[in-house]
């Protein structure tokens, strides 16, 4: 899942960016508001996390300025301040959730997890697929009942792709979602990668589960 995180404090943004990474995400960092806004409007982020205290147009106003727009990806906000009337502000500005700091970074990534079942209702909690299982919150993955040990990448690729299931998925946009702007390498990342998962759930080869259409990307979908 790809992220966008709207912080002005370098050290924090820095911080935030590591750990969301080695949590899985595709993380893309904005030190102002009009770099969040113009971000915003040009990739499509699973959730925003985006402090009030931002540089140019402050949080609340990008934020508002994302609804208004028909973007509707889930926002956390974060503040250093804790007061009744700006956690309204930010609310009826059209954030999903609050989070003063200082704060934990396992509440966070709770938080952030807790917004992307919300923003996708249809989600059920643990992702299923013919014998494939994979469980977003708890980060686990069973096929036919057996544990499949994966790295950060390849469980975030696998995630996209079974939330997208019976879809065909190009190889941009998993490097959209999957990988994030400071990827600069070839596409054919996705096909070692798809390789990767394909050993690892044990697929045989056919019919298979994950399948390469041809001049098009990938689809995963039970036979």
């Amino acid at each position: 899942m790809r992220l966008l995180v709207a912080e002005d404090d370098p050290k924090l943004a820095a911080a935030l960016a590591r750990g969301l990474r080695a949590d899985g995400y595709a993380v893309d960092v904005a030190a102002t508001g009009d770099e969040a806004l113009f971000a915003a409007n040009v990739y499509d982020y699973d959730a925003v996390v985006l402090d009030v205290m931002l540089p140019g147009p402050d949080g609340v106003e990008v934020c508002r300025a994302l609804r208004e727009g028909g973007r509707w990806s889930p926002v956390l906000m974060l503040t250093a301040r804790d007061g009744i009337r700006d956690r309204i502000r930010g609310l009826d500005a059209g954030a999903d959730d609050y989070l003063v700091k200082p704060f934990d970074f396992g509440e966070l990534v709770a938080r952030i997890r807790a917004l992307l079942r919300r923003g996708a209702p249809e989600r059920p909690a643990v992702l299923v697929e013919g014998d494939l299982e994979l469980d977003p919150a708890a980060r686990w993955v069973t096929m036919r009942g057996r544990p499949v040990e994966l790295t950060a990448r390849e469980f975030a690729l696998l995630e996209y792709l079974i939330r997208h299931a019976g879809d065909v998925v190009s190889r941009s946009e998993l490097l959209e979602h999957v990988w994030d702007q400071h990827y600069e390498g070839s596409t054919n990342v996705i096909d070692v990668y798809v390789g990767y998962l394909r050993r690892k759930l044990g697929e045989p080869p056919q019919p298979r589960l994950l399948r390469t259409i041809r001049g098009a990307g990938y689809v995963l979908q039970a036979p």
